[in-house]
């Protein structure tokens, strides 16, 4: 398994209310534009604005893609974490699980679909 990048998750109430700072200001172009998730970046530099996600029952704080996530979430039920989120294709071309690491963050592992 190999992680391919980690993006950060910051929780705002209008994901599209900052998308002059980030892509004015920084320069940062918008990747993707869900409503409810705007990703932000230029190479490899990247943030992700959530209000609240659209499938899963809590909020994840930082987003890490891996090229095999089957295989990450058979270790992490294996090795006793707690699932947040079970493993799901999502309509938006992903698939993904969310994770609690032990003090409590609530990671998105996925891999696009």
């Amino acid at each position: 398994m190999t992680v391919t990048r980690i993006v950060a998750n910051l929780a705002v109430a209008d994901p599209g209310a900052d998308a002059p700072f980030w892509t004015g200001l920084l320069g940062l172009e918008t990747a993707m534009d869900l409503g409810w998730v705007v990703n932000h970046r230029e190479g490899p530099a990247q943030v992700q604005l959530i209000s609240r996600d659209a499938t899963a029952p809590e909020d994840s704080r930082v987003s890490v893609e891996v090229d095999d996530v089957d295989a990450v979430y058979a270790r992490a039920v294996a090795d006793g974490y707690e699932i947040v989120h079970p493993l799901t294709t999502e309509e938006w071309g992903v698939r993904r699980f969310f994770v609690r690491t032990p003090q409590g963050v609530v990671v998105n592992v996925l891999a696009h679909a």
